[in-house]
């Protein structure tokens, strides 16, 4: 077997190997790479922790991005005005009074598509929301509606901007 040919078959059998992996470097894991991305909602995913809230005590919601291996969104704020900076938003319950975002430090990364390095998120990214209770507020189970805009990119281009919605379980105590 020629020297090419033999290069030719050991890649065809990498990549065939790495499209069955559940650890692909460059996708979400299940085999999406970013020549199938049509929207930011594929690559990002949105969860949150429950919390217990009282009149004396506020606590920290915590709303987590779970950005797929290869990817990243732009950082809150972003590097340049026309980017789109990923944006928490917190609807509205009675009695529960949400604070504004508190957002992480950034990285910087240089990607082909940009001259200078961005301010972006990669992996796994806390978002905190101050959660306290009004003065009216009533005991027991709400749902605290949460919309996450990101704007996901690879190394060489971004994809469509998504919402993407979640909920805060919260218990007044």
């Amino acid at each position: 077997m020629s020297r090419s040919l033999r290069f030719a078959s050991c890649l065809c059998l990498a990549l065939v190997t790495a499209s069955c992996s559940k650890d692909v470097r460059k996708g979400t894991g299940g085999g999406l790479g970013p020549g199938q991305v049509s929207s930011s909602a594929q690559v990002v995913k949105v969860g949150a922790v429950p919390v217990n809230v009282s009149q004396s005590s506020p606590v920290d919601a915590v709303v987590t991005l779970s950005i797929s291996p290869g990817f990243h969104v732009n950082a809150n704020p972003a590097t340049f005005s026309y980017l789109i900076a990923t944006e928490v938003t917190a609807g509205e319950v009675e009695g529960i009074i949400v604070g504004t975002p508190a957002y992480p430090a950034a990285v910087k990364r240089k990607f082909q598509f940009a001259e200078e390095p961005l301010a972006v998120y990669e992996g796994e990214i806390p978002i905190k929301l101050n959660v306290r209770t009004a003065a009216n507020a009533t005991t027991g189970r709400k749902s605290l509606r949460v919309d996450v805009r990101v704007q996901a990119c690879d190394e060489e281009q971004c994809f469509p901007p998504a919402t993407i919605r979640s909920t805060i379980p919260v218990t007044v105590k």
